[in-house]
This record gives structure tokens, sequence and C-alpha cells, in this order.
């Protein structure tokens, strides 16, 4: 049998979500404690590959077992994890589907305060100065023109395609802060930390719109801005054909 899990986790403790040698993982914690349940070797597979620090308010994996899972699994799989994984929902779903490359899109959200929080310093980023939100967006604006996004790769990072489809990408004012919201069809590594890092600089006036387009058609790293920090970064949805997301997740973080 094929299911599908529905969670959320805080992953500032964690080395992101796939198992790494001698760093704690997300799929390292959720496999240790489904194999404990079900008394069977569980690997979970996951929608993405969250790095070290970011945060998922919600994540899809997915696992096969032989058996229908025991009564109250879920309550008692969130019984053994640590309070900064939570699983929402687990449902049988059919076997073609695949929670990496079933997905049709996936929807990040980045989070900045401009205003020293002792208590949302490891879940966003401070930033402390005012950028202009509008030239920002005006910025933004290209990423729904153009597919091609090799200058916002991590540098050493090996990819067939750099081709990406987005449909989302804005900045919207929240109470403490701002929150850059993007969906696309694929992410490359680290292309969301990079892109909010450059679009910042175009909203301090340290990077024009033509320059900021001269770049995106340049293809080069260098060109782009630095990446922003990983605690203010969220997978905030997916979206598959065939399957309805859990009504009962919390929305995303922004606030």
């Amino acid at each position: 049998m094929h299911y599908f899990l529905e969670l959320a986790y805080r992953g500032t403790q964690y080395g992101g979500w796939q198992k790494q040698e001698e760093v704690p993982s997300v799929q390292a914690t959720l496999d240790a404690k489904i194999s404990l349940i079900l008394r069977d070797v569980i690997e979970t597979y996951g929608c993405g590959r969250t790095d070290t620090g970011v945060h998922a308010s919600y994540f899809v994996a997915q696992f096969d077992f032989q058996n229908p899972l025991p009564p109250n699994f879920v309550y008692r799989l969130n019984g053994m994890l640590p309070d900064d994984i939570v699983v929402y929902d687990c449902r049988e779903v059919d076997a073609g589907l695949h929670a990496r490359f079933s997905a049709i899109s996936r929807t990040y959200q980045y989070q900045v305060i401009h205003q020293k929080n002792p208590f949302q310093g490891i879940l966003s980023w401070h930033f402390p100065h005012k950028p202009d939100i509008d030239l920002m967006n005006k910025a933004a604006a290209f990423f729904l023109k153009t597919e091609e996004y090799r200058c916002f790769c991590k540098g050493k990072t090996k990819n067939e395609s750099y081709r990406c489809r987005v449909t989302e990408a804005n900045w919207a004012a929240t109470d403490q802060g701002l929150v850059f919201t993007v969906t696309a069809n694929r992410f490359l590594r680290s292309m969301v930390r990079s892109m909010v890092g450059t679009l910042l600089k175009v909203g301090l006036g340290k990077m024009s719109i033509e320059q900021f387009e001269e770049m995106l058609q340049s293809g080069k790293r260098e060109s782009a801005g630095k990446s922003a920090p990983a605690e203010g970064l969220y997978l905030v949805d997916v979206k598959y054909i065939g399957f309805t997301r859990f009504d009962a997740v919390t929305p995303p973080p922004v606030s």
C-alpha cells in the first residue's frame, strides 16, 4: 500500500529534510519513528529537499507498507516525534502518485522582520532596512517572463536543466515586515534565498531594474545578490492532480 504523509517542521535543528551522515535530518527522524510503530524498516521520500535550517509549514512525504496502518497511527506517531515535527494526516493514495515527481507546483514564502524579535529570530530574517517594495515587485515580475534561473542556483550544484516555470512572485507588507511568495513547477538549490537577496538589493537601490534584467539574461551567479539566511524560508504548499490537501492544515505563516 502506498501512503502520503502531510506534515510540518521547524528546520532549525536539522541539516535539511534529507538523510545525511552525522547530521540530524527530518527524514531520518520520521523514518525511525514510523519504523518503530510499524515494526518494519520504513523509508520515506519527500516532495523536495529543504536545506539546512529551512522550515516547512506544509510538506508531503510518501512511504510504502504492505498492510493497513494500525488504529490511531497519526496520533501515535505525533506522540513519538519531537516538538518541532508534526504530522497532520496520513492517507493511502494511488500507487502511481509520487510525492516529488507528481507535484505540479510548490510554493515558498520568505519572512523578513524589520525589528529585532527574540521570539522570531530563528523563524525569520531580521533585516532592519526598509526597502522599496514597489521596486522589488517590479523586478519580481520578470520571473513570470523567463524560465532560465541559472543565476540563482548554488555554484557547484549540477543540474541537467536550469529551467523553472514561475507562476507567482510578489512581496507583501506584514505587521512585522515583509513576506515574499513564489510559486513554480520546480526550484533549484538555494534558488528562493538567492531571489530574496537579489530583490532586496534592488529594493535598497543597489541594483537597478535594468541591471536586474541583465543579470537574469546573463545566467551568472556572481551577478546576483547574496543568498538570504535559511531561517526565513518556508515551504508552504505543494499541489498535485488527484490529491487534495488536508483541510485542517494550518495556513501559511504570513503575519
